[in-house]
């Protein structure tokens, strides 16, 4: 009697397999693009780099890498797996080609830039009708967050330097509209900057929002109705100045530093000024309160700001900073918000913790590292993550529905794009039949569903 060698079966393996589609949950991402019409969109936006008698159109190529990101790829060679499955993707460039057109738009500047984003722009106007109460803006605000993200280099790289966390690489600075609690988020804006950029440039802070709110339908791009949020880096006189500016009055949430002045206001407030903090569902929040600081703290700032501090026991054995008073760990916001409790204004400001999760997505989408060597070529890289996530984001809000609608990337290729199909011609149609033991095989036909339920662009 024969041994068993080991617990898993024996299986041998062998190649010539046809008809077999690896990552066919993918079609939902190719659906997403055709229903919200980003190919149109991308291939007229690159039309002027298309030479004459090509065969692959700029447009096409590009959102082709930003697929491959989707699905996982982190450099321009693993659009080879679009490549390897024609039934899915259709004719998918050469690795040259992709090289060349990536130095292409690389060379023409901010021209390809502007292109781009303009045609990201129309068609997320365009999704965002088409997803209705799914929406971000579906309970008429907008909430654009702002942080930068810290991107290692592992080589000599354009730009590249030490950081100020003692690292070397690059350090983007990134925009992202909130989802909310129901859903995930997509970006919005991404400038590369030099390793050594400095966390509370307000000309950086500016740039970046400037072209946020370029990604924004018209009717969001001033007033109240559209909020910024940043942490401390943010919180410069220069960027609440162009917040607020007359014509523009937008309304922001912005962390601040606790200065030797605001630590003093803070040590002034008297015990029934403070307010307990609460928690998302309206329960208080156990060892936390808000107060807001008036008086001399606020002098040189923009009119209207005011100026909200939190004070919470730290977690156990966590280490108290040298501006913590009393045993509280004390944290500050500005904001021009008014009529509302500062302590739904606390619990608003600390939701800007949601951008890290968006920044956790973008590393598992292409931003682990910068794969090209020049700056010019990895801020491109930069606008193809963010048509990646974009995709990642469309898709959920348009197909997703439950907890499968927060799914973030990770989960999404697992579960939904990993899965294999067979791919059947009949009567001239060719279908995937997924497997149908696969756990989630349900939730991939419906999505599917309702994708091709929704009108088609034009």
């Amino acid at each position: 009697m024969g041994k068993r060698s080991g617990s898993f079966p024996r299986i041998r393996v062998s190649s010539g397999g046809s008809g077999v589609v690896s990552q066919a949950g993918a079609v939902l991402l190719v659906e997403t693009v055709r229903r919200c019409g980003l190919d149109l969109a991308m291939s007229a936006a690159l039309a002027p780099w298309r030479r004459a008698r090509a065969v692959h159109d700029p447009g096409r190529v590009l959102l082709d890498v930003a697929l491959a990101v989707a699905l996982g790829g982190d450099c321009l060679a693993d659009i080879g797996m679009l490549r390897a499955e024609p039934a899915v993707f259709g004719p998918v460039a050469s690795d040259p080609t992709v090289s060349r057109l990536l130095d292409a738009l690389a060379a023409a500047g901010p021209r390809a830039l502007e292109g781009i984003r303009q045609a990201r722009s129309e068609v997320r106007e365009h999704v965002w009708r088409l997803a209705g109460e799914a929406a971000p803006d579906a309970g008429g605000e907008v909430v654009v967050d702002i942080d930068g993200v810290l991107v290692l280099a592992h080589s000599e790289k354009e730009d590249a330097a030490a950081t100020w966390k003692k690292t070397f690489g690059h350090h983007p600075l990134f925009a992202f509209v909130d989802h909310g609690a129901t859903g995930s988020g997509e970006p919005v804006a991404g400038v590369l900057r030099p390793g050594n950029a400095g966390s509370n440039t307000a000309a950086d802070h500016i740039a970046v929002a400037r072209l946020a709110l370029a990604q924004l339908p018209k009717k969001y791009r001033r007033g109240r109705r559209t909020l910024v949020r940043t942490d401390s880096g943010g919180g410069t006189r220069d960027f609440l100045d162009w917040l607020a500016a007359r014509g523009r009055w937008l309304s922001y949430s912005v962390g601040m530093t606790i200065t030797d002045a605001v630590y003093q206001a803070v040590l002034k407030v008297p015990a029934r000024a403070w307010t307990p903090a609460v928690e998302p569902d309206g329960e208080v929040r156990h060892g936390a309160w808000v107060a807001e600081l008036a008086g001399d703290v606020l002098e040189g700032w923009p009119s209207g700001m005011r100026l909200i501090v939190r004070k919470e026991r730290p977690h156990p054995g966590a280490q108290l900073r040298f501006t913590d008073a009393d045993g509280m760990r004390l944290t500050c916001f500005a904001t021009n918000t008014k009529q509302t409790p500062i302590a739904r204004l606390e619990l608003r400001h600390r939701q800007r913790a949601r951008a890290e999760d968006r920044i956790r997505a973008a590393r598992d989408t292409g931003l682990r590292n910068l794969p090209l060597h020049r700056a010019a070529q990895n801020q491109v890289w930069l606008e193809i993550v963010q048509i990646a996530l974009d995709l990642l984001a469309w898709m959920p809000m348009l197909a997703l529905t439950g907890q499968p609608r927060r799914w973030e990337p990770k989960r999404l290729r697992l579960r939904l794009f990993s899965a294999a199909a067979q791919l059947v011609t009949t009567g001239r149609r060719r279908y995937l039949r997924l497997a149908r033991h696969w756990p989630w095989t349900d939730v991939i036909t419906s999505a599917f569903e309702r994708l091709q339920a929704q009108p088609k662009p034009g």
